[in-house]
């Protein structure tokens, strides 16, 4: 602990907005068949920099078959919560969980962008004894600790029990426990995040591993089984206070983004596909007099395309999906980037009225059927994937990996890892960067990234934005 708040916490939204921009990203590798161990690349992201846009250091791992997929902070801005906060911590750790094998990585990334180091690995052993969950997925670092949510249950396949969220100490990184006491309708799990000062919790449903570990399961799609709802908790009670369900044809509602000002009760939620019109959509959650409400506020066409150009699975429908895997929302709360994984197009959407999200601009690289070439010349495959955004607002980047077995049945020529970035203009308005394409090592996948210092899909914040 340091004797001084860490200076990349900040109170509000807006001072984390004015902080220095960030000189190193961190994005995880993945060995699609497991023959080779997960890493963590660090990425030069200085422009001034001899090494701009390279990776200037990697950290593997002791094992194989991980498949790493969100990670995030041991601590961050929430740790000036004025009621539960550990104000003296470092942003230090990087907490990376396997979701294939239910092993969490604790990557020490202090002394500068060359001295990143494995600290600690927390074997799946301990997560099942403590927990009864498997399949870490999500990481968000809590005021008090590290909350983890879980994909599965126990057993071998993880269907024995719900999966859920669990705690680790954020200092010595034990496994506490199980976060829920009353978890209500809540049966599948996904993504999570919470507005502190105002006491709630969202989290949102993909699947059971058996829905996703070996890909899509068509049938299960087709019969509307994935997860179609919304959780909304009492934070501190830890109990469900409220479900809503979107429908059950709007299949996988992933990725929750709340208003980062907390005096804002709003939020979004990316849903990746309509089973009866193949649309992707953004829906706006809130919160009126006590009750939560959501409502569909923007949708995603699919694009025509003939049967001969597509994977098997997509050939029956003759079209494309947008497939929205991927939301992220600027720190100003004014812009959301959409990540259509089909379709090969990120959208920027101005939502600073969140019932009417505006269509600003939009970049094409990949796409299962337009295969949009980087204008750096660099082999994109896949589509926008992970994005991330800058403190500033100003940068965006963003990856091209899903998950190892999906990437396969959607993109069966392959999808070499690839992290682009797009500049934003000061009202909006993307650029691709040609200059930026980082070249991976042979034979990974590229999937989250996280920026020093803080970024979009990171940092809660306790404090309203002046």
């Amino acid at each position: 602990m340091s004797a001084r708040p860490d200076a990349t916490f900040h109170a509000s939204p807006r001072l984390a907005m004015e902080a220095p921009a960030e000189g190193l990203a961190y994005t995880l590798m993945l060995s699609p068949d497991g023959t080779a161990p997960d890493g963590l690349a660090v990425v030069d992201v200085d422009p001034a920099s001899d090494t701009f846009g390279s990776i200037v250091h990697q950290v593997l791992m002791p094992n194989t078959g991980d498949e790493f997929h969100h990670f995030g902070w041991n601590a961050c801005s929430s740790a000036l919560s004025p009621l539960t906060g550990h104000a003296f911590l470092e942003r230090r750790y990087l907490i990376i969980p396997g979701i294939r094998s239910s092993r969490i990585y604790v990557i020490d990334v202090k002394g500068g962008p060359t001295a990143a180091r494995l600290h600690k690995v927390i074997e799946p052993e301990e997560i099942f004894a403590k927990t009864g969950y498997s399949r870490p997925h999500t990481i968000h670092c809590g005021p008090e600790g590290i909350y983890v949510s879980t994909l599965g249950g126990g057993g071998v396949d993880g269907t024995d029990g719900p999966p859920g969220v669990f705690i680790m100490d954020c200092e010595t990184f034990e496994v506490l426990g199980r976060w829920e006491i009353d978890r209500g309708p809540q049966d599948k799990h996904y993504d999570f995040w919470w507005n502190l000062p105002r006491d709630y919790m969202v989290s949102s449903e993909w699947g059971l591993p058996p829905q996703f570990e070996n890909g899509i399961v068509a049938e299960d799609l087709l019969s509307n089984k994935y997860g179609h709802r919304l959780h909304f908790w009492d934070l501190r009670a830890r109990r469900n206070a409220q479900t809503i369900d979107l429908g059950e044809n709007h299949q996988m509602a992933l990725e929750v983004r709340p208003a980062h000002d907390p005096a804002r009760e709003y939020g979004f939620c990316g849903v990746v596909v309509d089973t009866q019109t193949l649309e992707g959509s953004i829906w706006t959650w809130w919160r009126e007099n006590g009750e939560f409400h959501a409502t569909k506020t923007a949708v995603i066409p699919p694009e025509p395309a003939s049967a001969d150009d597509l994977p098997p699975l997509l050939q029956g429908f003759e079209a494309v999906p947008p497939l929205v895997t991927d939301i992220d929302l600027s720190l100003d709360d004014r812009f959301l980037y959409v990540s259509c994984w089909g379709t090969g197009e990120l959208r920027q959407y101005d939502v600073s009225d969140p019932m009417n999200p505006v269509l600003t601009d939009s970049v094409h690289t990949g796409g299962i059927t337009r295969k949009t070439a980087h204008p750096s010349g660099g082999d994109y495959r896949g589509g926008p994937q992970m994005v991330e955004i800058s403190r500033d607002g100003r940068r965006v980047y963003w990856t091209n990996s899903l998950y190892s077995t999906w990437d396969d049945q959607f993109y069966p020529d392959g999808v070499p890892a690839a992290m682009v970035k797009a500049d934003v203009g000061a009202e909006g308005g993307l650029s691709l960067d040609e200059s930026f394409w980082v070249e991976f090592p042979e034979g990974y996948r590229a999937h989250q990234i996280r920026l020093e210092g803080g970024d979009c899909s990171t940092d809660s914040f306790c404090y309203p934005s002046a």
